[in-house]
């Protein structure tokens, strides 16, 4: 939290001014070096790289996909096409993916070698290529397994996550550990919100309110009794 300059001043009137403030993110300092470290391939989550089926001959006779021949022998079978096993190449290279994994990219196969060298982004945390599912995280690409939480070591993948000191840390994690709850309504004040202090608490802005018109307190003098505040109005008139 960044908080505004001074501290709560109390006048000759017994009047309290407080400070006010935002939930700010600190500067990101790198990723720890302490975390699992993540699956190796091929164990990608959803990985890309399939395998083209074998069918013997004399199932049936389909057209191949490459070349429009009716295909009269033993065939492959990928990306719901026939294909005659040695014209089912690499795009790229043209290396036989009869017995390759492949992975299929804009309408076209290429053998695993040739996509993570044009095609896979790279994990910022490993410098591996990823073959699977990708998080798209702080501007940077990641394996699911290396975009970890600072505090529970779990894969945080596409829910919400809060930066500490450069570090990731899911919602749950971080509010237990770095959270500050407003007096008003027992809700976290999160990353972004208004905030202030008095009567040593944090409030959300719009919380602040006299605890019995619940007039906004917002910037304004205010009294307060048994530690509740309270406008002028009702400081002076009610009992507590």
């Amino acid at each position: 939290m960044t908080k505004g300059p001074g501290t709560p001043v109390r006048n000759t009137a017994g009047l309290i001014t407080p400070t006010f403030g935002v939930v700010s993110n600190s500067k990101p300092l790198g990723p720890a070096l302490d975390r699992p470290m993540p699956r190796p391939h091929p164990k990608d989550e959803a990985s890309l790289v399939q395998m083209a089926e074998h069918i013997p001959a004399g199932t049936r006779t389909p057209m191949c996909a490459h070349c429009d021949m009716v295909i009269r022998g033993p065939f492959l079978m990928a990306m719901g096409k026939s294909w005659h096993p040695e014209e089912f190449t690499c795009a790229h290279c043209s290396v036989s993916l009869s017995e390759l994994g492949f992975v299929e990219e804009q309408g076209s196969v290429y053998c695993q070698h040739c996509y993570e060298e044009f095609f896979a982004p790279t994990c910022s945390r490993c410098q591996h290529k990823i073959l699977g599912e990708v998080i798209n995280a702080l501007k940077q690409t990641w394996h699911v397994y290396c975009f970890l939480c600072a505090s529970c070591q779990q894969p945080i993948r596409n829910d919400t996550f809060h930066l500490e000191d450069g570090e990731p840390y899911c919602e749950r994690d971080y509010y237990s550990l770095f959270g500050t709850g407003c007096r008003g309504c027992d809700f976290p004040i999160e990353a972004g919100d208004k905030f202030l202090e008095a009567l040593g608490g944090t409030w959300h802005d719009t919380c602040f309110v006299c605890s019995v018109c619940s007039v906004s307190l917002e910037g304004q003098s205010f009294f307060s009794k048994k530690n509740k505040p309270l406008c002028k109005k009702h400081a002076q008139t009610l009992k507590i």
